[in-house]
């Protein structure tokens, strides 16, 4: 059997990358070197690039194989003789950059098994509208009145429920279930991820829990991002909304009527409860549990492994269990420490 190579990116040169970063290149430099992809540090090779952003990894540096390197001035120095500095503001977001152009294919869900249509294998409902250039992996089931926009993948054996709408250039990956939702352009749903089920609501009786119907949808922007085996409970009378150029981490759970605004940050394992309201650009730590009907003001962050039972201010950093500002659950845990040492002594 013959076993065909895996495709290599074409590389970038150390003038276009140079270009890519905005800054110059050093004089000695080789504009016409290629770097085929990046790298850790330690993993580095002369075809590769990696960057450093914080002091913990200088000894890393000293020793890097990488063909050039993105560093902030604070760094340049140490960089051996044998990589290319290239001194930046933000490292790690060049980085980002550099690797998109070298690696556009890691953008999306997940690989297609296959580069072309396998519709054979798959259940599309004759009333769905499926746009230009959409590809489906094997065991695809598309519902009724499903649209999916131009340029969209949908990985195998994921499963789209009547009504939904899927924007242009999106990215599903496999084993996915939706339903009762709307999403934008470009956005990114992740291997298991579920989107639209029922949220959890019961009203209380003599006779025990009764359901409340769940009748409301989802909506995700825009360059959305949920991570695999995430959920997001459709609303129980309005929506549950994901605002534009927000991202989502593993395993987070949301519930129903919960809104979360644009370009926020979610961390893996956190869950937010009914009817929360997260304003543009919060970001709340892995672990975290978030109680239902609070609202978290813009910007604000909530630290890792946090359980927030109250609102929080705009701008405001809370943590600890249950969370308060920073500060506060910084003091608390200085002042118990001062007393079991104390009480150590005594």
């Amino acid at each position: 059997m013959t076993v065909s190579p895996i495709p290599q990116p074409a590389g970038l040169a150390l003038a276009e990358l140079a270009q890519e970063a905005g800054v110059p290149l050093p004089a000695s430099a080789d504009p016409d070197m290629v770097l085929q992809s990046g790298a850790s540090l330690e993993a580095a090779q002369s075809w590769h690039i990696a960057y450093i952003d914080h002091a913990r990894y200088t000894d890393a540096l000293r020793i890097t194989k990488a063909g050039a390197c993105l560093v902030t001035e604070r760094f340049a120095e140490i960089v051996p003789s044998g990589t290319v500095p290239i001194t930046v503001r933000e490292p790690r977001l060049v980085f980002a950059r550099i690797l998109a152009r070298l690696h556009p294919e890691a953008l999306r869900a997940a690989p297609l098994i296959g580069s072309t249509n396998i519709t054979e294998r798959c259940f599309v409902h004759p009333s769905a509208q499926v746009g230009a250039g959409v590809l489906f992996d094997p065991g695809v089931v598309v519902g009724e009145r499903v649209f999916i926009g131009a340029g969209t993948t949908i990985g195998a054996h994921s499963v789209l429920g009547p009504d939904v709408v899927i924007g242009w250039d999106c990215s599903i990956g496999p084993s996915v279930t939706i339903a009762h939702c709307n999403m934008g352009d470009r956005s990114i749903v992740h291997t298991g991820a579920r989107i639209g089920q029922d949220g959890f609501g019961f009203a209380m009786s003599a006779s025990g829990p009764v359901k409340v119907p769940q009748i409301g949808r989802v909506t995700i922007g825009n360059d959305v991002e949920v991570g695999a085996n995430s959920t997001v409970d459709r609303g129980s009378g309005g929506n549950t909304v994901i605002g534009d150029g927000t991202k989502i981490d593993n395993l987070v759970q949301i519930a129903h009527n919960v809104r979360i605004g644009r370009h926020c940050i979610i961390t893996a394992q956190v869950g937010i409860a009914g009817s929360t309201v997260l304003e543009d650009c919060v970001a709340v730590g892995g672990h975290s549990a978030i109680a239902g009907h609070l609202h978290i003001g813009h910007g604000a962050q909530v630290a890792a492994a946090s359980r927030l039972m109250r609102d929080v201010p705009a701008g405001e950093r809370w943590g600890g269990m249950p969370a308060k500002p920073l500060r506060e659950w910084f003091r608390e845990l200085t002042t118990l420490k001062k007393l079991a040492k104390y009480r150590r002594g005594v």
